[in-house]
């Protein structure tokens, strides 16, 4: 699975991120995870809010952050 977190350093981008690598820790998933902090890399997923999450090249979540249980729900 490739996960992208898009965000440029804000404290939400920050807090997605951890969040995502505790719950593919936890869930046991084969992840590679990566941080995007370039605006113009976070625009070609058409991003206009961050914080985001893109998950095998599909925008999961945009503008905001989910609950712990809500996003192990989409990963797995």
């Amino acid at each position: 699975m490739d996960i992208k977190v898009l965000g440029t350093g804000c404290p939400k981008c920050k807090t997605l991120e951890k969040l995502t690598r505790d719950a593919v820790e936890e869930l046991g998933i084969d992840a590679n995870i990566t941080k995007v902090e370039d605006i113009m890399d976070i625009m070609q997923y058409n991003v206009a809010k961050t914080p985001a999450l893109v998950v095998d090249g599909k925008v999961l979540i945009k503008g905001t952050l989910p609950s712990y249980d809500a996003l192990k729900k989409m990963l797995s």
